[in-house]
C-alpha cells in the first residue's frame, strides 16, 4: 500500500488552517470537476482531491493522520504501526466510499473512524438533547487485564482553536478495569462523552481495550500462552520448576522425558471469567554452552554414553 500525502494533494502546508484547507479544496474541485474540466485525468484528480479533503477537513481524522509526520513521501510503501489510533477520542463520522486502499486502511471499514454515531444520538433534535457518545482505544497490559482495578488513562481530543488550527486537548481519566477483560471489549464511562444541548445530559465514552505487546504472554480468548526454558536434565528426569503467570509465580511439574515444544496446561490460570481460561506453557530445552575443556569432555562422554541419533535412530 502506498502512502498518500494529502497536504501535497491539496497544495497546502501542514500548518494550514481549516479555512485554508476548505479554500484549497473548493479551488481544486472546480478545476478538476469531470463535468467541466478539460485537464488530463481530471476525474482521477477530482477523486484524489475529495479523498484528501475528507481527511483534512475533519479535525479528528487530520490529527490522527498528522502523527505519521512529514517523513513519509507520497508513493512510498506504507503500513500503519499496530494500534496507531490508540489514545484518540473520537465520535465517529462514518467513512467515505470508493476511496483508496490507504484511506480505507486508516479510516474506512474496520478503522477507528468508521463507526456510526451512537444510535439516536445524532438524530435527537430540539433545544434540549443528549450529547454524542464518544469512543477511544486504550492499551493496557495483560497483567492489568488479569487483575483489574483502577488505572489512569490519557486521551487526546482534536479541536479547532481560535486561529482555525487543529490542536490536541488532553485529559486524564480514572478508569476501573474489570478483571478478566479481553481485547476488543469495551468499558463504558457514563457522562464522559460529548456535551448535551440546552442543558441535556452528556453522552457516554466507550473505551475499547487492546493489549500492549508482552514479552511473555500471548492471549487467545481467555487462554494465555507462554514459553518456559528448562535444562536437559529437567526434561530427561522431570522435576518441579517455577513458572510465571499474570497472577504470580506457580510451581509446575515437568514430566520425565519431556520434549522441547511440549505444552503443559495450568488449569484456570488464564484470564478470569466464568469459566476462567487456562495457561498453556510450551517447554523449550536450553543446552548449557561448552565454554571450557571440562564441559566439552562431559559432552563427549554423553555422546559416547547415549550413542543416539535424534534425526533417525531410537535411543539405545
Amino acid at each position: 500500500m502506498q502512502f498518500k500525502d494529502y497536504y501535497q494533494v491539496l497544495d497546502v502546508p501542514r500548518s494550514a488552517t481549516q479555512d485554508d484547507i476548505k479554500r484549497a479544496y473548493r479551488r481544486l474541485a472546480r478545476k478538476y470537476h469531470p463535468d467541466v474540466s478539460k485537464e488530463p485525468e481530471a476525474e482521477a484528480r477530482f477523486k484524489e482531491v475529495g479523498e484528501a479533503y475528507e481527511v483534512l477537513k475533519d479535525p479528528e481524522k487530520r490529527a490522527a493522520y498528522d502523527q505519521f509526520g512529514s517523513d513519509w513521501k507520497a508513493g512510498q510503501d506504507f503500513r500503519p504501526p499496530p494500534d496507531w489510533d490508540a489514545g484518540f477520542e473520537f465520535h465517529g463520522t462514518g467513512p467515505g466510499s470508493g476511496f483508496s486502499d490507504f484511506f480505507e486502511t486508516l479510516f474506512g471499514g474496520a478503522g477507528p473512524f468508521s463507526g456510526a454515531r451512537a444510535a439516536g444520538a445524532s438524530a435527537r433534535r430540539g433545544f434540549r438533547g443528549s450529547g454524542e457518545d464518544h469512543h477511544a482505544k486504550i492499551l493496557i497490559s495483560v497483567e492489568d487485564a488479569y487483575r483489574g482495578g483502577p488505572r489512569q488513562v490519557q486521551l487526546q481530543t482534536p479541536e479547532v482553536d481560535s486561529t482555525g488550527s487543529v490542536v490536541l486537548k488532553r485529559r486524564q481519566l480514572k478508569v476501573n478495569i474489570p478483571a478478566g477483560i479481553l481485547a476488543g471489549q469495551q468499558i463504558r464511562l457514563a457522562g464522559q462523552g460529548g456535551a448535551g444541548v440546552g442543558g441535556g445530559q452528556r453522552g457516554d465514552l466507550y473505551l475499547e481495550v487492546e493489549f500492549e505487546p508482552h514479552p511473555q504472554y500471548r492471549v487467545e480468548g481467555r487462554d494465555i500462552h507462554t514459553s518456559l526454558k528448562i535444562t536437559p536434565w529437567e526434561a530427561a528426569l522431570g522435576g518441579r520448576v517455577q513458572a510465571a503467570t499474570p497472577g504470580g509465580q506457580v510451581t509446575l511439574t515437568v514430566p520425565a522425558g519431556a520434549q522441547s515444544g511440549q505444552k503443559l496446561r495450568l488449569k484456570g490460570r488464564g484470564m478470569p471469567g466464568h469459566p476462567a481460561g487456562d495457561q498453556f506453557v510450551e517447554l523449550r530445552i536450553v543446552t548449557p554452552p561448552a565454554r571450557d575443556e571440562r564441559s566439552r569432555k562431559f559432552y563427549r562422554q554423553m555422546a559416547e554414553q547415549f550413542a543416539w541419533d535424534p534425526r533417525g535412530s531410537a535411543p539405545a
